[in-house]
């Protein structure tokens, strides 16, 4: 009988070691990945309610003396500025019918006036107070809504004025101008041509209240777009609420303007939903 081969035993030392951990593998890291995410707060700070109740007494009260400030400069220009309102009203007379009219006119004129333009600085003291609060993604809305809302409301001045203020009065200078002398009382004049000014540019926010509503995702470009009939029937019930004076002219007028302004809404909200990652 032959014997068997000799077979190598094995080395206990190389049985025992343990096997290499594999080298890791490097995935490279896109350029937009180390960007801090849209839900954090960049500039949040702790508060109590207290602080955040005197924070707000401080920016209301700046926000009231700007106010103030502005509607006492423009009560030094008042008289220039009552002859500016009373210009689309060529060959029209005015009257006080009461004393100290002329008073109280000119003191509503100037709080219009200082309101308008302390506003810039009033939005300033709001968006001071909410940004804190708010993570990246809605100050990305916020900040340009509101810079938007401030170019709407002076652009809701101008057309009031070049357009709708001047078709008003023609028609109501010109229906039963062979029956009774216009002679305007200049309390009324300037109650409806302000109201029918501030008015029109709250209506022309319309657009910056649907592209929020769009980038929140709360409402679609194709079903507003849908609704057009209903739009167009809201827009003249707006337009014969929104006119102090009721007359046809001026109540087209701004209930056509609030149907474009609609329709630019519109596309400002498919404008956002293109943007929105799928």
């Amino acid at each position: 009988m032959s014997p068997e081969p000799d077979t190598p035993s094995p080395n206990p030392t190389t049985a025992a070691q343990p096997l290499e951990a594999p080298a890791p593998i490097r995935v490279p890291v896109p350029s937009g990945a180390g960007d801090p995410p849209d839900n954090d707060f960049p500039d949040e700070v702790e508060m109590s309610l207290v602080d955040h109740l005197e924070e707000l007494r401080r920016r209301v009260l700046r926000s009231l003396l700007a106010v103030v400030v502005a509607a006492a400069a423009c009560l030094l220009a008042v008289k220039p500025l009552v002859r500016l309102l009373e210009m689309p009203a060529e060959g029209i007379r005015f009257l006080q019918l009461a004393p100290g009219e002329f008073l109280f006119v000119s003191l509503k004129v100037a709080g219009y006036a200082g309101l308008t333009l302390a506003l810039p600085y009033v939005l300033y003291e709001g968006l001071a107070f909410v940004l804190p609060g708010l993570t990246r993604r809605e100050r990305n809305l916020v900040a340009p809504a509101v810079a938007g809302s401030a170019v709407l409301f002076a652009a809701g001045l101008a057309f009031a004025w070049w357009a709708l203020v001047p078709a008003a009065l023609r028609f109501l200078v010109s229906y039963g101008a062979d029956v009774v002398e216009p002679s305007w009382s200049i309390e009324r004049y300037l109650d409806f041509v302000l109201l029918l000014m501030v008015a029109t540019a709250l209506a022309f926010q319309l657009p910056v209240l649907q592209l929020l509503l769009g980038a929140l995702g709360l409402v679609k470009a194709q079903p507003m777009l849908a609704g057009w009939r209903w739009v167009v029937l809201a827009s003249a019930l707006a337009g014969a609420v929104l006119t102090p004076s009721t007359d046809p002219v001026t109540m087209l007028l701004l209930s056509g303007a609030i149907t474009a302004l609609y329709l630019i809404g519109v596309g400002l909200v498919a404008f956002t939903e293109r943007l929105r990652p799928a």
